[in-house]
């Protein structure tokens, strides 16, 4: 149960996933301030140090990224009925609404405003994701050593073509070989 609400926990997490996905603009880097915010913030669902490695996992999987987390999220806190749950809730509003924006396709793509407005609404992603990252920081460098492994990773995920599985192996590789080295 959610106690502010009332609702039972699966409804719960339904409702916000979907408000969470009918908000979600950017990508899927843009729901993980939005997941800390409900679910960690707001609801102590999980810990931040779980939100990170949902996160971490979730965007290592090929497919939707925000379906992954969404997934993953679902099940950690309420086994497969409350994953697929939370997957429906948070990929429901992006079925909904390209259903009807494929209707008027050509109206909305011809539309000035509507383009206008979509530079602002780009432009303003990247504060959110930016805050979902300084956000998890604190928890997942936590060792000056990890400062490296993070601008390695970036400069990997700038500079070449690799697919984003590679970057966490090699980020796991790196943990185990300062761990092993450290003890």
């Amino acid at each position: 149960m959610d106690a502010r609400r009332g609702l039972p926990r699966p409804l719960c997490c339904f409702l916000l996933l979907f408000k969470i996905g009918l908000f979600t603009f950017g990508g899927g880097w843009s729901i993980v301030a939005q997941l800390q915010r409900e679910f960690v913030d707001k609801r102590g669902w999980i810990s931040k140090e779980d939100l990170l490695d949902i996160v971490s996992v979730g965007r290592s999987f090929p497919g939707i990224m925000v379906i992954n987390i969404a997934v993953m999220f679902g099940y950690h806190v309420g086994g497969v009925p409350l994953g697929v749950i939370a997957a429906v809730g948070v990929a429901a509003p992006s079925v909904a609404v390209l259903s009807v924006v494929t209707v008027f396709y050509e109206q909305f793509r011809r539309n000035i405003y509507i383009a206008r407005a979509m530079v602002g609404v780009r432009a303003a992603v990247v504060p959110i994701i930016l805050s979902a990252a300084a956000g998890l920081r604190s928890i997942a460098i936590q060792e000056k050593v990890q400062y490296g492994i993070v601008l390695g990773g970036f400069l990997i995920c700038l500079f070449l073509p690799i697919n984003n599985i590679l970057v966490v192996l090699l980020g796991a590789a790196a943990g185990l070989m300062l761990r092993g080295v450290r003890g």
